[in-house]
Formats: C-alpha cells, sequence, structure tokens
C-alpha cells in the first residue's frame, strides 16, 4: 500500500514501443515513477527508452499480456495508481499472418489488465490504445466518433473487441475512470516496428 505523500506511479504495458517511450518520458517528466513491461525485460534491447536518455529511470518488469497471472503479479507489485496499455502486435498486415497472437495480445491483454484491476480493488485509472483502424474505411471524409465500427482486418477486429471491453467494465463491472485514445506515429521514433 502507498503512503498519500508517496510520488504517482504509471504502469506502462508495451513501454519498448515508440508511444510507450514517449509517454514514459511525458509521466517521469512530470514526476511520476515508471513502471515498464515487456514480454522479456531482461533480453529486450529497450533501444526506444535509451534513445530518450530514459531507460536507468525506469524499472522494468517482465509480464506476458495474455496471462492474468503474469499480469495480477506485476499489477501487485507496482501497485501503480495508472495503467497505460500500449502492448500488443501492432502491425495490421501481421495480423493477416498472425491472428491469433493479435487477439491474444490485444483483447485477452486488455481482459487481463481490466479483470486484474478489479480483483486487486484498487482504486486504479486505466488508459487505453484505441485505433483508427477499428472503423475500417471511413471513405475520404474520415471518421467521427459517431461512425460505427467496420474493423477490416484481425488488427482492428482485436482493437474493436478491447474498446467495447473497456466501455463495458467502466460502466458495469468496476468504477473505473477510463480513457481510449488512438495513438499517431511520431517522425522523431523512425518507423512503426523499428
Amino acid at each position: 500500500m502507498r503512503s498519500p505523500s508517496s510520488k504517482p506511479r504509471a504502469l506502462i504495458c508495451g513501454v519498448s514501443g515508440q508511444d510507450g517511450a514517449y509517454l514514459a518520458r511525458l509521466l517521469l517528466d512530470r514526476g511520476y515513477d515508471v513502471i515498464g513491461t515487456s514480454r522479456d525485460a531482461q533480453i529486450s534491447s529497450f533501444d526506444k527508452l535509451k534513445r530518450l536518455g530514459i531507460a536507468d529511470r525506469i524499472t522494468l518488469e517482465s509480464m506476458a499480456i495474455n496471462d492474468f497471472r503474469s499480469v495480477v503479479g506485476v499489477m501487485r507489485k507496482a501497485a501503480p495508481q495508472e495503467v497505460y496499455n500500449l502492448a500488443g502486435q501492432s502491425s495490421v498486415a501481421l495480423s493477416f499472418q498472425q491472428p491469433v497472437e493479435t487477439l491474444e495480445s490485444i483483447s485477452v491483454g486488455t481482459l487481463n489488465l481490466l479483470e486484474a484491476i478489479r480483483f486487486l480493488g484498487e482504486p486504479i485509472r486505466f488508459y487505453n490504445a484505441g485505433s483508427s483502424e477499428c472503423f475500417g474505411d471511413a471513405q475520404s471524409d474520415g471518421a467521427t466518433e459517431d461512425h460505427p465500427f467496420r474493423p477490416r482486418s484481425p488488427y482492428a477486429v482485436a482493437k474493436a473487441a478491447a474498446f467495447w471491453q473497456v466501455a463495458n467494465y467502466g460502466k458495469h463491472t468496476i468504477y473505473l475512470p477510463v480513457r481510449e485514445y488512438c495513438s499517431i506515429t511520431n517522425p522523431r521514433c523512425g518507423q512503426p516496428g523499428s
């Protein structure tokens, strides 16, 4: 249990990716203790964190997001006040070759995080990375929040499922101040997947 005067703590699932690295830097600059997860923190290179000069300021934990026991163990150890879910297979093209891995890492991973929050019973804010891919072909005028989901890839289906899990947990299962957001490409970090 945290003392009331302790620094805010954030758990970033998927900290080694482009968005995770920039989020970690932002939170560190705001005075947070940051715990980041990766499938295998002992052998991951964390190049983006090193490039930003913050790798030594983050506590790194191994976590298999598609394994509930792994998620609960890390959540219990980290004791975060905020959880940012940026984890999962993020290539639309690869999702056609690895649809099961994509669904498990995104949809099942999101469900495991939500269940862990419910199981632990702590007041934790949850932020989940959404994707415009959920809208499918939104025509030339683009998509708004009023457009229906029409996912066109295994990746988009997994993201849409995760979106609805978050929405339903926030309304029916636990008090969960949740936020969905769509990630954008940041040219300073190189191409996605690099």
